[in-house]
């Protein structure tokens, strides 16, 4: 089975920042979160978690499994996209013409960098090389797998396993730390 998880919240959620790669810890909302998803999914069986190396990811799977022997993997490939210049900046949805808002309003016309932002064809590439390198062939030995990752990255993640065109990329939104099983 492959499970995955967004982090729990962050100041930055809270002031709808855009967060990226700024790597913003848990606040005590999101501890409480990652707590009260621990008490939820204590008997779901888990053998490995991959985790984003940013803290509100690494910090969720910690409190997630704590008290179980499930060793947890950090790997670079699963931070989140990077939003580029337009990282800290807030409720961007309220700034006609930003530019970076066609990265969520309209994935498919998002084809080229804005302001240094990942594109999508370099985010889904990352996403493909780490489920193929790391997770499908643990998957396909029986092994039960969480990945505790971010918004965009876990959209990715939805995308190559489904297939799903960019014109879909946000259509599967995970809340926050709660479990979504995919395989």
């Amino acid at each position: 089975m492959l499970y995955l998880m967004r982090h729990g919240k962050t100041d930055w959620n809270e002031l709808h920042k855009l967060q990226g790669r700024t790597d913003i810890p848990l606040n005590e909302d999101g501890r409480r979160m990652a707590q009260a998803a621990h008490d939820a999914y204590r008997d779901t069986h888990l053998d490995l978690c991959f985790s984003s190396p940013l803290k509100r990811a690494t910090e969720t799977a910690e409190i997630l499994l704590r008290g179980r022997d499930v060793p947890i993997k950090t790997d670079d490939r699963l931070v989140e996209m990077s939003f580029g210049v337009y990282e800290g900046l807030a409720n961007s949805f309220q700034i006609p013409d930003c530019p970076i808002n066609i990265l969520f309003q309209d994935p498919s016309a998002y084809t080229e960098s804005i302001g240094g932002a990942e594109t999508f064809g370099e985010l889904l590439a990352r996403a493909d090389s780490f489920l193929t390198e790391m997770v499908l062939p643990e998957v396909h030995k029986g092994k039960d797998i969480l990945i505790v990752g971010h918004g965009a990255l876990n959209s990715a993640i939805i995308c190559c396993l489904k297939q799903l065109p960019i014109s879909a990329f946000w259509s599967n939104g995970l809340e926050q730390c709660k479990l979504l099983r995919l395989l």
